[in-house]
């Protein structure tokens, strides 16, 4: 997971992958059929680690709702910082090479990132009941946005190595909300 968050799935071989996993080839092979089933492996522990981050800051109920967003990106930014931001999200990471990747690999991003959307916009409806936001919201087509910013500002921040892009998408997302 690591390797690939860092370079991506075409541009890291097999053999990179399996030294810094210190697992011999025979071994692999024993495991998985190729890169590719590897690689869609590596998706759903991805997708189960990165669902535990977000359950955790979008469900903690000492928290109000949008305040429970601002603590997911606080949370990413010292995941990056963390990793001097050579490291990014691998879903995007790897939906910018979507047309080299295996089949099915663009199913199953869309599906995870539909996942993630799904969760954020839960956390809006509760914003929405809890009087933060707007009634007349689409809290679906919010959380649909949210993700679409929240890639470009990954991103960013990658290329900027700041976390600043991440401070910067939230901030406009939350006031651009209405009241």
């Amino acid at each position: 997971m690591e390797i690939l968050t860092e370079q991506g799935f075409t541009a890291t071989g097999l053999d990179a992958v399996l030294k810094r996993a210190t697992v011999p080839k025979g071994s692999f092979y024993y495991y998985f059929a190729s890169k590719a089933v590897f690689g869609a492996e590596v998706l759903k522990a991805y997708d189960a680690f990165f669902c535990r981050k977000l359950d955790r800051a979008l469900t903690n109920e000492a928290r109000a709702p949008l305040q429970r967003l601002h603590d997911f990106v606080e949370d990413a930014k010292a995941g990056m910082a963390k990793y001097r931001y050579a490291r990014g999200c691998l879903v995007g990471n790897l939906g910018q090479e979507v047309e080299a990747l295996p089949d099915g690999y663009r199913v199953q991003l869309n599906g995870i990132l539909q996942g993630w959307q799904t969760r954020v916009a839960s956390c809006l409806e509760l914003a929405v009941a809890a009087g933060e936001i707007g009634r007349q919201v689409d809290c679906e087509e919010l959380a649909e946005y949210f993700w679409i910013g929240w890639e470009g500002a990954v991103m960013r921040a990658r290329l900027m190595r700041s976390g600043d892009p991440l401070a910067t998408f939230i901030a406009g997302f939350v006031n651009g909300l209405p009241r």
